[in-house]
């Protein structure tokens, strides 16, 4: 099991903030600007109790529009997002005068993290004002104070659009963390029964989420899926199979394949949650491969767009099918003694949560940096756990994907069909015009 951390590496002397780069003529070199805010947000998301998997993935889709927005409004290479987004109006543009990258960037992501992590705790309120107040001080050095007058206005003005368009999407206020004061299960066998004992969690976690607005696929249904095989307790049937191979599997796990599941668990208050566990890997290689702002706005935005995206559709279909998870089905029908491997989570099964966002991931990510792009992932290497190898995006994917069946938390069924939903909501994102 993962350990809790604090903002141990947040505080003035943290978050490698030494490692910006000298100012240059023009100014500091925005990338860092980006990264470190962004390694702020995952450890917001760990120590924020309203930031399930599917918040934390729309909280990530509005950062990547609010940054990538703050360079496009200053670099004419790269096309707006406004009118490509559902309902996103055209935003505030530059007034005459110089501005600089690294300033409108920063006033941007400051007053985004200020506004989506509103409600983190103490130590994440500390956390936020030392980030601002670090990286003011750096963006500033150097710079005509009309110059950083004129660039924070602008970044602040991107970012109170974006934030005005997002509070209208159906998904800005979580309360009770977001389960159903009230809830009256369905009298059907194949329903989806509760798996914990805590008293909050008797109701599923989020069941209207599918019906938010999306960032760039129509509607929530876009990418429907099949119904999953039909519920059966009959031996040889095609439902019975899916469990038994769950169960059989769980009986036999090598120490890779539990290595597998724990690797790619990302309970939410034990680490960033799935959605940041992508968030991390793209943030590392954008300082490990040296990729330029332009870039690295771009596949941010995009992937922060995508992931949002799968986690709408996703619940839009466990809402439909309201599926039952196998630690209820193996103990009514196969083993009363059986636990699976990790928690399983409080909402429906089908599809895997997991595996829609990873699909929707690795669409993105290969759409921006190329197939068969290869990469270590070092998501946990602060929690002890070693780097593993990638040849792919897809290969992460498909790995995440399986995870859940090594963890003993969802059937094939799910997985196949989430990573098929993740690659067809990933495409749209993916399909986004951003360089002009």
């Amino acid at each position: 099991m993962m350990q809790r951390r604090g903002f141990l590496t947040l505080g003035a002397a943290g978050l490698a903030l030494a490692a910006l780069p000298a100012r240059a003529q023009t100014g500091v070199d925005p990338v860092p600007v980006l990264t470190n805010w962004y390694k702020l947000t995952l450890q917001l998301v760990r120590h924020t109790a309203t930031y399930s998997p599917p918040v934390a993935a729309r909280a990530f889709g509005y950062l990547g529009v609010i940054g990538y927005e703050s360079v496009a409004a200053c670099d004419p290479s790269l096309t707006s997002l406004a009118g490509q987004l559902n309902g996103l109006a055209p935003l505030p543009r530059p007034e005459a005068g110089a501005h600089d990258m690294a300033a409108v960037l920063q006033a941007a992501l400051s007053t985004a993290v200020a506004h989506f992590f509103s409600n983190t705790g103490p130590s994440g309120q500390r956390a936020k004002a030392t980030m601002t107040r670090t990286q003011d001080a750096r963006v500033a050095e150097g710079l005509a104070p009309d110059v950083l007058a004129r660039s924070t206005a602008l970044g602040q003005a991107i970012a109170a659009h974006v934030i005005a368009w997002a509070d209208a999407d159906g998904g800005a206020v979580i309360e009770n963390m977001g389960f159903p004061m009230t809830y009256v299960p369905k009298d059907d066998p194949s329903a989806w029964v509760p798996t914990s004992l805590i008293r909050q969690q008797q109701a599923p976690l989020l069941p209207g989420w599918g019906q938010i607005r999306p960032f760039a696929m129509p509607a929530g249904d876009t990418c429907a899926l099949p119904p999953p095989p039909a519920y059966s307790e009959e031996p040889g049937s095609a439902f019975h199979a899916e469990a038994m191979e769950v169960y059989t599997t769980s009986k036999s796990l090598t120490a890779e394949q539990k290595l597998i599941a724990r690797f790619w668990s990302d309970d939410p208050m034990l680490s960033s949650t799935p959605p940041g566990h992508w968030i991390f890997i793209a943030n590392d290689l954008i300082t490990r491969r040296g990729l330029s702002l332009s870039v690295s706005v771009d596949m941010m935005a995009r992937l922060g767009i995508g992931m949002a995206d799968a986690f709408i559709g996703c619940w839009q279909a466990k809402s439909e099918y309201n599926l039952l998870r196998p630690v209820t089905y193996i103990k009514r029908v196969i083993d009363p003694a059986w636990t699976p491997l990790i928690n399983t989570p409080p909402f429906p099964e089908y599809p895997s949560g997991h595996s829609t966002v990873s699909g929707a991931a690795a669409t993105v990510l290969t759409a921006v940096l190329g197939d068969g792009y290869a990469f270590d992932d070092h998501t946990h290497e602060r929690e002890g756990m070693a780097p593993r190898r990638y040849d792919s995006f897809w290969q992460a994917a498909d790995e995440a994907g399986i995870s859940r069946l090594y963890g003993g938390i969802h059937f094939r069924a799910a997985i196949e069909q989430g990573l098929a939903q993740g690659r067809c909501i990933g495409a749209f994102a993916a399909g986004l015009r951003t360089l002009s």
